[in-house]
């Protein structure tokens, strides 16, 4: 009987234990930005706009077409890039700043999202 147990705990240790042969999991790849982040320059017009809330419909065309396609975790990581990088050339609050461009572009914030 001793026998028998000593031989099932070294056959059950050796069938889960995993040296080299062990797939480990991969990390997921961090959300990159498909466009020149140097494009999204054009916003600065759009935001503008929006933060001192001219009344009528802000040009958005020329911003909102660089992120159509996209969907809303490219496109928020993208404006994220040209927000922190100062392209859009006005000092902005990232979150807010994001959420207005991404809504008048008819896109959403990913929930849980933070800036990279």
């Amino acid at each position: 009987m001793a026998l028998f147990l000593a031989l099932n705990l070294l056959f059950f240790s050796l069938a889960s234990a995993c040296n080299s042969g062990c797939p480990t999991p991969k990390p997921k790849p961090k959300p990159k930005c498909p466009i020149d982040a140097l494009k999204l320059g054009v916003c600065a017009d759009v935001l503008g706009n929006l933060l001192k809330l001219k009344v009528g419909n802000p040009p958005v065309q020329p911003c909102c077409s660089l992120i159509n396609g996209l969907v809303d975790l490219e496109a928020a990581v993208c404006l994220c890039t040209a927000i922190k990088a100062n392209i859009l050339g006005i000092n902005l609050n990232i979150p807010l700043s994001l959420s207005l461009l991404l809504n008048v572009c008819k896109q959403k914030v990913p929930s849980g999202f933070q800036c990279p």
